[in-house]
């Protein structure tokens, strides 16, 4: 690979207990990592480097994305969807995602991740749980998708096996059977997941939820997964529905069926814990228990407000996710990581969450709740994902001089100019850098067309 010297830049990065600010700094990377970070010129060069000019640019680690359902542009903003709860939310919508086929998931996936890095998001998970009986759809869908675009992804072979004949939301044609699940997690497991520091590619197992899925179901997948030292991934505490379905279905709240079924830990990762106790956010930082917090959708859905200001200020792992974009419908991280900062103030007042603390939920946070230490930070050692934002950019004037993190955290999300996966440059002066974004929009909406009319 070109070893590629990013010169004079301004580095934002992890430092505690507030980012740091590095001025004047090249920053050098080989072979997809960085091997230095030094104050401009000060280290040799070498033949063959490629230089770029990193001044008037703000250089950041590459943004993380702990919660995503990429297949879910396919109906983002659909009308019958705009106004409802999680729940009418996903009756409505059941019943058109069986419809969905491998051409428009890859499609859809496509375009969720072409947003994402053009927000200066290099990581993503993502949850993907539909994958109807007689349909054609296979994580591959997914897959396909990040490679071409250049993404680092944590794919999550999610599943539903529980529907309405069982006591569950969805209809018996959106699930599938517990053993052809299982069958397919260790399918994608043996074929694609890549434990490697650097790896661009894992597997994490996502049943989707205790209102579609079997207590079975969670008990053999943790299993399995512990068994090959893979992530684990649900939904919880997101509705006030949720915690009803749990109580009259299950005798007790969300958190704690996840405890009794084994399913905290640090290989647990959990989307929005929008109602927690005090008891139960403890839990949470005690057990080392991820949360990625999903601030659009929760507003979106009327959800709620997450204690993301408790959790962080209790030790929790805490990341920021964009959710799927049905319930979002956008995938911009940056300005994800605004609306956490501004919903927190919103309901703890303007010292709630600070514009470095939402910084770090987004980079290393988001990193640490994925368990990739080498991502998120601007450092020696770590992988070469990294965003370039221009200091010159109008959304920043101004700002940028008095305090760049909070430039990046407060104003109006900028593009970003230059973004890198494992060092090599997938987004060049605002656009993707090897695909034509706007073929994308239309092959996606050319299924949009086919399958819902």
């Amino acid at each position: 690979m070109t070893t590629t010297r990013i010169t004079g830049t301004t580095v934002l990065t992890a430092g505690s207990p507030a980012p740091l600010v590095l001025t004047d700094r090249d920053v050098l990377i080989e072979e997809g990592i960085i091997r230095s970070v030094t104050p401009a010129g000060t280290s040799p060069r070498t033949e063959g480097e490629h230089l770029v000019d990193g001044g008037d640019h703000l250089l950041i680690p590459g943004l993380v994305n702990t919660h995503h359902h990429l297949f879910q542009s396919l109906t983002r903003c659909l009308p019958a969807a705009q106004n409802a709860p999680l729940f009418r939310w996903l009756t409505e919508l059941y019943p058109r995602w069986r419809r969905i086929d491998f051409e428009a998931v890859r499609a859809a996936a496509a375009v969720s991740i072409a947003e994402l890095l053009l927000s200066g998001c290099t990581t993503t998970s993502d949850h993907c749980y539909l994958f109807p009986p007689g349909s054609d759809v296979t994580l591959e869908a997914v897959l396909e998708a990040a490679e071409e675009l250049g993404i680092r992804i944590h794919a999550c072979r999610g599943s539903m096996s529980l529907g309405q004949s069982g006591g569950g939301l969805p209809p018996d044609d959106c699930v599938e059977p517990e053993d052809a699940i299982l069958r397919d997690c260790q399918r994608v497991v043996d074929r694609y997941h890549d434990a490697s520091p650097y790896a661009m590619r894992r597997i994490d197992l996502a049943p989707c939820s205790p209102f579609n899925v079997s207590p079975e179901l969670l008990r053999d997948t943790r299993d399995f997964a512990r068994g090959r030292g893979l992530l684990l991934h649900t939904h919880a505490a997101e509705t006030l529905d949720e915690e009803r379905y749990c109580r009259e279905r299950f005798g007790t709240r969300p958190l704690a069926f996840l405890a009794d079924h084994g399913w905290l830990g640090e290989d647990v990762y959990l989307a929005h814990c929008v109602y927690l106790t005090e008891e139960e956010i403890d839990l949470l930082a005690r057990t080392r228990t991820g949360v990625s917090h999903c601030p659009c959708s929760n507003m979106r859905l009327g959800s709620g407000v997450a204690p993301v200001a408790r959790l962080v200020e209790r030790g929790a792992k805490v990341g920021i996710g964009v959710d799927g974009s049905s319930s979002n419908d956008g995938g911009n991280l940056l300005a994800e990581a605004r609306q956490a900062l501004l919903l927190q103030r919103v309901a703890g007042g303007a010292a709630a969450l600070t514009a470095g603390q939402a910084f770090l939920l987004a980079t290393a946070g988001g990193a640490d709740v994925l368990g990739r230490p080498r991502l998120g930070r601007v450092a020696p050692g770590m992988a070469a994902d990294l965003a370039l934002y221009r200091r010159d950019g109008i959304q920043l004037a101004g700002a940028v001089e008095h305090d760049p993190v909070a430039a990046l955290m407060l104003c109006s999300s900028p593009r970003p100019d230059r973004v890198y996966v494992g060092g090599r440059l997938v987004v060049q002066e605002g656009r993707l850098a090897h695909l034509d974004e706007h073929a994308l929009a239309r092959r996606l909406n050319d299924c949009v067309r086919r399958l819902f009319g």
